[in-house]
């Protein structure tokens, strides 16, 4: 998966039917490796989303603006200064190279009119935002480029800008198709080694990434692996000529409509034009939108990205203290297994007892008939030093121990049992989160429970996020709790004492409820509640996930127990494969 040059081509397309003349209204940077543009104009509002982060570069208008700092970072202050209330002249893309130039009119302290430039360079782990003058000089970028990170091109503010450099390969905009395909032919025919063709064309061709080459390899071959040893057949030949000049054409005349590939359910990868290669094994989605596509495609992956970076803290504490936790109730396991274990102290101390005149100061053991195992012979080691007397209370004091020892351990592994339940149960919670607010609920009910310290002043209240709203087919609403502090008070408090209650069985997740208001679910409400429930569970990605069922009046919570913890009879129990619903 990659966006190519090719699909550049049409993104920049894209920016320029919409949001030309438009005004830069608003400037965002949702983290280091992001920078939203509010654009507004005749056409509408809109948000172009320009991303350098690794493994999802993109520039496309969005839909899922990410969520933004309380403070913005320095670089954002200088976008806002220079480029809100500039109008977008144009974007703009050199031959089908991975960049788009996005050209504003923007005024300077003095009123006059100068050209600033934002290059988004779409390339993978080497991307970039680089904000550049009209005298070709960089103002800044996301990422600063110095001598230790590369020898060859600089990224700072104050250098000149540079273009990355350039590949020696074919544009296939460049010229009449005719003479683009057979400058491709003789290249491809120049090879030596025998390549795989897919991995040829990617050598040859600029800006066209792994599918596109697959594509024209698969359509050439008609479904076989080519290499370029097959060129030398004439049928081949033709064949390749023939769509490597269709897709010149298209690229052309902007001609393409794109498509996604649906592999079980999550999206594979996405090409500018149609996708064959897979054939049964794939799902192919056609959109109307290039930014659309490339939208839904990188939006789970990125708000998994983007929390991770959020809660890297919240991650590395809970994996710390589970790691504890195990340890400590593995300790106490073995110990407790040891104190299990003590009937023989008890039976020593009276076979001592029964063989006091037998045993004289000194003796370092002594050979008795337990009386206790149809008495056999039975060694008993003895202390020196003590006397018999002493010996004897000294295995009933071990005996005494083990048994108190026995007692405390047994409540200590119950609660270590029950922290590091509730330790899952939050990191499950985590792992949902979607927003920055979901986080703050899951750092402030950490704080509360003494895992981690908050800082020390007034602190500023944020209003409690709401329950996650569902509206089942069947026309009943369904509340979902975001973490466990949310799990308690909508069970406990919110939810009336004949509403249903939901939760998987055994599996850490959150408190679901049906609104009965009084009436009755039928079989179709408790299945699609369910799935709901399974989803929002560690059993996400499982099948046949158990959910639990009852009504909320039979669910209660322990005394002293931790948030989202609780207990519940008179259940039952459904099989379902969690769904992703459709919000409120």
């Amino acid at each position: 998966m990659a966006l190519d040059g090719g699909y550049l081509r049409y993104i920049c397309n894209e920016i320029n039917e919409k949001a030309a003349n438009s005004r830069v209204e608003k400037v965002y940077q949702p983290n280091k490796d992001e920078i939203v543009l509010g654009f507004r104009g005749l056409k509408g509002a809109y948000k172009l989303l320009v991303s350098s982060r690794a493994n999802s570069p993109r520039i496309n208008f969005t839909e899922y603006a990410p969520e933004n700092p309380k403070v913005p970072p320095m670089l954002c202050m200088l976008f806002r200064k220079k480029l809100c209330g500039s109008k977008l002249i144009q974007a703009r893309q050199p031959a089908l190279e991975r960049i788009i130039f996005l050209d504003f009119d923007a005024t300077n302290e003095l009123g006059d009119h100068i050209k600033l430039t934002l290059a988004a360079e779409i390339m993978g782990k080497y991307s970039n935002v680089i904000f550049i003058n009209e005298e070709g000089v960089v103002i800044d970028a996301l990422k600063r480029v110095d001598m230790s990170m590369s020898s060859q091109r600089q990224v700072l503010p104050g250098l000149k800008y540079s273009l990355p450099p350039a590949q020696n390969k074919i544009n296939l905009l460049d010229g009449e198709t005719e003479e683009t395909t057979e400058k491709t032919l003789k290249a491809l025919e120049s090879i030596t080694v025998d390549t795989k063709l897919s991995k040829a064309l990617l050598n040859t061709i600029q800006g066209i990434s792994p599918i596109a080459c697959r594509e024209l390899e698969y359509l050439t071959g008609k479904g076989r692996e080519l290499t370029t040893e097959n060129l030398k057949i004439s049928e081949i030949r033709k064949r390749l000529v023939f769509f490597v000049g269709r897709m010149a054409d298209n690229l052309k005349n902007l001609s393409y409509t794109p498509h996604m590939a649906v592999i079980n359910g999550k999206p594979a990868d996405f090409f500018f034009g149609d996708i064959t290669q897979y054939g049964q094994l794939a799902e192919i989605k056609r959109y109307e939108s290039f930014s659309k596509l490339v939208d839904d495609f990188y939006i789970g992956r990125d708000t998994i990205e983007r929390m991770k970076s959020k809660s890297q803290d919240l991650h590395r504490m809970l994996s710390n203290t589970t790691e504890r936790l195990s340890r400590k109730i593995n300790t106490q396991t073995l110990e407790l297994e040891r104190c299990t274990d003590r009937e023989p102290l008890r039976i020593k101390g009276d076979l001592i007892q029964a063989n006091i005149y037998r045993i004289e100061k000194g003796m370092s053991e002594i050979t008795v008939e337990n009386y206790y195992d149809g008495n056999r012979p039975f060694t008993i080691e003895l202390d020196p030093s003590l006397t018999a007397t002493q010996n004897s209370q000294k295995y009933y004091k071990s005996y005494r121990k083990a048994k108190t020892a026995e007692q405390v351990l047994k409540v200590q592994l119950e609660k270590a049992k029950a922290e590091l339940d509730y330790i899952e149960a939050v990191s499950e919670s985590l792992s949902r989160a979607e927003t920055e607010g979901e986080l703050n609920e899951i750092r402030r009910e950490l704080a509360e429970q003494g895992y981690i310290r908050t800082r020390q002043g007034k602190q500023k209240k944020t209003a409690a996020l709401p329950v996650l709203k569902f509206r089942l087919s069947t026309g009943f609403e369904l509340l979902v709790g975001r973490n466990n502090t949310q799990n308690d008070k909508l069970t406990l408090k919110t939810a009336a004492k004949n509403d249903i209650w939901l939760h998987t069985k055994n599996i850490h997740g959150a408190h679901a409820i049906i609104v009965t208001n009084g009436l009755q679910p039928d079989e179709q409400t408790i299945k699609e509640a369910a799935q709901i429930a399974a989803y929002h569970s560690k059993a996400r990605e499982s099948s046949q996930v158990p959910v639990d069922y009852t009504l909320v009046k039979n669910v209660s919570k322990p005394s002293g127990a931790k948030p989202g913890m609780v207990i519940y009879v008179k259940n039952r129990t459904i099989y379902v494969t969690p769904e992703l619903p459709q919000k409120v």
